[in-house]
């Protein structure tokens, strides 16, 4: 069984990950701390770096107040994380997934205020640094099969960029009004992280990644 098979093996930066996820799920439902608290400080828009909470950028990347979406995000997470993590070291995998989430944290409120014109327009989720992720393993390993929306089976470079595709075809609907209460900009942030990870380092990580046989 190659790594990729037993993929279920979680790594440890990715099981912090997801349980650091886990953790302010909880906070925001359970009656832990007051719910203006979460808002104040695990939500993201250009707003709040205005007013200087610049924490946010990050602490919103471990947020999630609905649990079909921690739970999507953290699939995807302990799915794709393990082998970027074996390959990157987990020091460098959890720097590029902070990177990714804070660069996607940034381009939804820079997209929200000079793109959509609604600079208090909050945000929080994962998806940010999921997307990075999701494209740097598929620069990595483009061959690799995944299931797009879990059922369509696809090479992963395939996926990536039909991800990237509907994110910007859903930012163009918001900036005309329209489109679906989802964080484009933060998805389009992350995957910029993750189109620049390989480009810096691309081809030590694929060099690293044939030895996982995927």
């Amino acid at each position: 069984m190659n790594d990729w098979e037993s993929g279920g093996r979680a790594t440890n930066v990715v099981k912090g990950l997801v349980g650091g996820n886990i953790a302010v799920f909880l906070l925001w439902v359970l009656p832990i701390v007051p719910p203006e608290f979460m808002a104040t400080h695990f939500l993201v828009s250009w707003d709040y770096l205005i007013a200087g909470r610049f924490w946010v950028l990050l602490t919103a990347v471990f947020s999630h107040h609905l649990f079909l979406h921690l739970l999507i995000n953290m699939i995807v997470l302990l799915g794709f994380g393990p082998p970027l993590e074996r390959i990157m070291g987990s020091l460098g995998f959890l720097a590029f997934y902070l990177a990714a989430g804070v660069v996607g944290s940034f381009a939804h409120a820079a997209v929200s205020f000079a793109l959509i014109g609604s600079p208090s327009l909050p945000a929080l989720g994962a998806s940010s640094a999921i997307a990075g992720l999701l494209l740097l393993f598929a620069l990595v390993f483009p061959t690799a099969k995944i299931l797009l929306f879990f059922v369509i089976p696809m090479p992963a470079i395939v996926a990536a960029l039909a991800f990237i595709g509907i994110d910007i075809w859903g930012l163009m609907a918001q900036m005309e009004g329209g489109g679906l209460p989802i964080g484009h900009g933060a998805h389009l942030g992350g995957s910029f992280t993750g189109l620049v990870c390989f480009v810096v380092w691309g081809r030590a990580l694929r060099a690293k990644g044939r030895r996982l046989r995927i």
